[in-house]
């Protein structure tokens, strides 16, 4: 088990993290840091703990919000897969058809070549 020396509020605190997570255990108190710093500048000294309650509420209500966002982009997402789904079966549907109507063409036009090939009436025109 790791540990990391994190600074917050002016305050140090020695916290214990998973090997390798050292780096993420820092950027999440510089993250809380920061909003606590960007509270004080927009209201002042009103007490540590309410800057910290203020702080994390926060940062809490912008993981809602987000949660909330990735939510409504993991449906748009699926819908889309869906109409790409429908539109692929159409195309393949669509391909199939016009694929069995240039057989028929081609059909057609044998028989026609194939007609018109045939000797007419016994007469050589040649």
């Amino acid at each position: 088990m790791a540990h990391v020396q994190v600074t917050i509020a002016g305050r140090s605190y020695r916290m214990a993290c998973g090997d390798g997570e050292e780096g993420h255990l820092l950027e999440l108190a510089a993250a809380f840091d920061g909003k606590i710093q960007e509270l004080r500048a927009a209201f002042g000294e009103i007490g540590d703990m309410r800057l910290h309650v203020m702080a994390a509420l926060t940062m809490a209500d912008d993981l809602i919000e987000t949660r909330k966002r990735i939510s409504t982009l993991e449906s748009e997402i699926s819908a889309l897969r869906s109409m790409v789904s429908a539109q692929a079966s159409r195309s393949e549907a669509a391909e199939r058809q016009l694929a069995e109507a240039l057989n028929r063409t081609a059909d057609r036009i044998e028989r026609v070549t194939d007609a018109l090939a045939e000797p007419r009436g016994g007469q050589d025109f040649g």
